[in-house]
């Protein structure tokens, strides 16, 4: 009988109120037998809880009411603030502000020139690399017969309206850029292995490769990675064997003609001896462009020099005779501009010989290194111009993309438009 109450019980509370005083009838005759006083005492008494409940209710719908009020004014309260911040009016645009508009392939197909134009308004790195052409384009450019020459040991250079410093780190050589540097400039800056790529390549190529090849199969292989190329080792040992002939006669002029060679005089001597007209260095000797290599054993070339030196009388190399160079060449120059292609060492190198002469007046980075660890190749130029390395009133950029894809675009735009209105004026001369 009690589970059978239990059951009622649990449908008449889901059918409601009428239920409920069933189940409340039901509960009572058990526990009085049925009897009529005690059935009726029972429901008066449930008849005086529900209209005590229903007081009870009632109050409880006039607070809930009032509630509801306060919480609908809340609500328009923050339905509003919302929408001040959601909808909240600009001040008028500058007269002089660029609206963000890209190239429109539907108006010219073909036409590059345009499509780099329209970099100036496409935003992020494509107006980086706008402005990297116009500081390129604003550098002055002539020579006037009046100014003096730079004097080096070798050769006497031509003094220009600007001095440009071009620097890149040895990957430049690896990858492609080695034959658009030969779009050359005024000075050169670079690592070992800037010096030693290039010359190895005159020898035997560089190959395409990847980034996810196995280190450790490469190396039992004997090929070198360098990003997603590869380097075979017999090119290095092609390399030394190129070298040590060229090094035993350095060390015999040396002896014999006491000559004080400095890095940018072997560079120049391995350009003259390599005669072959895909080198970087080959043009610069043959064209009188000094190239300057702080690091200089710091690569394959400071191995050959090492192994050298164990089998006979080492070469010396004068490194503060370079720097004396082209600190000089920084100072006695009319205006300079840098172009620095990666960072670290090179960078800081060209940037430190613009100091001695209150900073660069042009100055274009392109590399990928970030600031936050307070390394001096994620630098931006505005630190340059805090330590006088840039000029004050200079405009410099830096542009965040891979200098293999930035500097041949950069080059087409400015030295190669150079070049041939160059040789277009001297054929109609």
């Amino acid at each position: 009988m009690k589970d059978l109450l239990q059951s009622v019980f649990i449908h008449s509370c889901a059918i409601g109120l009428t239920g409920y005083m069933f189940f409340i009838c039901l509960k009572y005759q058990t526990l009085f037998s049925l009897h009529p006083f005690c059935m009726t005492a029972a429901m008066e008494s449930s008849i005086c809880r529900q209209k005590s409940s229903e007081k009870d209710d009632g109050a409880y719908f006039h607070q809930a009411n009032e509630q509801n009020g306060r919480n609908f004014n809340k609500a328009n309260s923050l339905l509003s603030q919302a929408e001040c911040a959601v909808l909240k009016m600009s001040e008028p645009m500058p007269c002089n502000a660029v609206p963000v508009h890209g190239y429109d392939f539907n108006v010219k197909l073909n036409d590059y020139s345009e499509l780099f134009n329209s970099f100036a308004t496409t935003g992020f790195q494509a107006k980086s690399f706008s402005d990297s052409l116009d500081e390129k384009k604003s550098i002055p450019d002539f020579e006037d017969p009046s100014l003096s020459e730079f004097e080096f040991p070798n050769f006497f250079r031509p003094k220009t309206g600007c001095t440009i410093f071009l620097a890149y780190t040895s990957n430049m050589i690896s990858s492609g850029l080695r034959e658009v540097i030969r779009f050359l400039v005024d000075c050169l800056v670079t690592s070992a292995g800037g010096i030693e790529e290039d010359l190895i390549k005159c020898l035997a190529p560089t190959y395409l490769g990847d980034y996810r090849l196995d280190g450790a199969q490469l190396r039992q292989k004997g090929f070198n990675r360098i990003g997603n190329l590869l380097i075979p080792n017999r090119n290095y040992c092609l390399f030394e064997s190129w070298l040590m002939p060229i090094l035993d006669k350095l060390v015999e002029e040396q002896t014999t003609q006491n000559v004080s060679w400095t890095p940018h005089k072997l560079i120049y001597r391995l350009g003259l001896e390599i005669n072959c007209s895909q080198s970087i260095y080959y043009w610069a000797a043959k064209n009188k462009i000094p190239v300057f290599c702080p690091g200089i054993t710091d690569g394959s070339l400071g191995d050959m020099l090492y192994f050298h030196s164990i089998h006979r009388s080492p070469l010396k190399l004068d490194i503060v005779e370079d720097v004396r160079l082209i600190n000089d060449m920084a100072v006695k120059s009319i205006k300079t501009g840098m172009i620095i292609l990666g960072a670290g060492l090179i960078k800081h190198h060209v940037c430190n010989a613009n100091l001695m002469r209150n900073g660069a007046n042009y100055s274009v980075f392109v590399n990928t290194a970030q600031e936050y660890d307070g390394s001096d190749a994620g630098a931006l130029p505005d630190e340059a111009i805090s330590w006088g390395k840039i000029r004050s009133d200079a405009k410099p950029v830096k542009l965040f993309c891979d200098a293999t894809i930035a500097f041949p675009l950069l080059v087409s735009q400015t030295f190669l438009q150079h070049h041939q209105q160059a040789m277009a004026k001297t054929l109609s001369e």
